[in-house]
């Protein structure tokens, strides 16, 4: 039968008690040969008496007999006071490793506690701040990281379902009015299968944009070797058109701003934003994209728009899904405002992918300042 693993507070004991038992050892067996050496140790030459009397011979036989009794019964009892010494030292050591192995205990039990309905639990760990303290506050922070996540998920769950059921909705409802007409004719088909198209086309859209968010959450795995400014110039030819129709003054710095990453994420990265400073630009107002090197080992892409004035407290909930601005909510289907409410949360999923991190700060006159920061290497 295969033996059993001893736990962490069993090893420690039998450390304990491993230690105390060789010190003891060597404790004894100094003790012992001091006593020998001190007892029969010859006396000086001044302390001999000069002449012996008769019975000399019998008195140091008999004192040699007691010393060498005296020595052993000495052994004997420091031998058995080591063995109690020792059992009491396991005992000792087996209660102090458990009060010292509690903390592991508690973070043993809330890790199997640990479900999508008990993250928000915290162990909060009392004592001094050794090793002990410092792993129960980094399971706390552990905990805080997945309770934040899976609070992000359930909510990006919901949002979709909810963004989601409105094309179908659309689809279901243009459908059945039409087949409930007795007699639908050429022009009330035709217009059915436009508004079912829409619908479609709009779910298309959303779905598309849940899975570049989902794959832009990974890390990058094969960078590639490019400049933020190639593909931020490629981006802003896309949208040239459109700020041409809405009559913006487009102003564009392409510094020099190498990295390595993925040319593809970075790409809809920077259409995302481009997009929204479109989207929500003012007619005939300000686009200004800009790159550069952003101190040692960084790189910088700005992206600024006029537009309606946002509140500050605002800025971090627009990196969220699902949020959109007041006038691409009013736009109906077909609108070219209308969009699905993840290019920032995209946009932010692409950096933390790099190891960056993306900003966005209201401007006083109205308009957003987006500034995304990445690695160069």
């Amino acid at each position: 039968m295969r033996r059993p693993p001893l736990t962490i507070r069993a090893r420690l004991t039998l450390t304990y008690a491993a230690l105390f038992t060789l010190g003891g050892s060597a404790l004894v067996l100094a003790l012992t040969t001091a006593f020998y050496h001190f007892i029969f140790q010859p006396l000086p030459d001044d302390q001999i008496p000069g002449s012996l009397d008769p019975d000399h011979d019998h008195f140091i036989g008999l004192s040699d007999q007691i010393r060498d009794a005296a020595a052993s019964h000495l052994l004997q009892v420091a031998l058995v006071l080591l063995v109690l010494v020792v059992a009491v030292s396991a005992l000792v050591g087996w209660w102090v490793a458990g009060r010292l192995l509690r903390p592991i205990a508690d973070i043993t039990a809330a890790a199997r506690r640990a479900s999508g309905t008990t993250l928000h639990e915290r162990l909060n760990l009392s004592g001094p701040s050794d090793e002990l303290k410092e792993l129960g506050d980094t399971f706390d922070q552990m905990l805080e990281r997945l309770d934040a996540a899976f609070a992000a998920q359930r909510r990006f769950v919901a949002d979709a379902s909810h963004e989601l059921r409105t094309p179908l909705a659309l689809t279901r409802a243009a459908v059945e009015v039409t087949l409930a007409k007795p007699e639908p004719d050429q022009e009330q088909w035709r217009s059915m299968a436009h508004d079912v198209a829409d619908a479609t086309v709009r779910a298309q859209h959303l779905i598309d944009a849940l899975l570049t968010l989902a794959r832009s959450e990974q890390r990058v795995t094969d960078p590639e070797e490019d400049d933020l400014a190639d593909i931020a110039a490629e981006e802003m030819d896309r949208v040239a058109a459109r700020c041409r129709d809405r009559r913006m003054r487009v102003e564009a710095d392409f510094g020099p701003a190498p990295l390595r990453g993925s040319v593809a994420l970075l790409g809809i990265a920077v259409a995302n934003l481009l997009d929204n400073a479109v989207k929500y630009g003012s007619e005939g107002g300000l686009l200004r994209i800009t790159t550069a090197e952003s101190g040692p080992g960084r790189v910088r892409l700005t992206v600024v728009n006029d537009g309606p004035v946002l509140p500050l407290e605002r800025s971090d909930q627009l990196f969220e899904p699902f949020q959109r601005g007041a006038r691409v909510r009013a736009a109906g289907p077909g609108d070219d405002r209308e969009g699905a409410g993840l290019g920032l949360s995209i946009v932010r999923a692409v950096a933390l992918a790099h190891g960056g991190s993306v900003t966005a700060v209201p401007r006083a006159e109205g308009g957003l300042t987006v500034s995304v920061v990445l690695p160069s290497g």
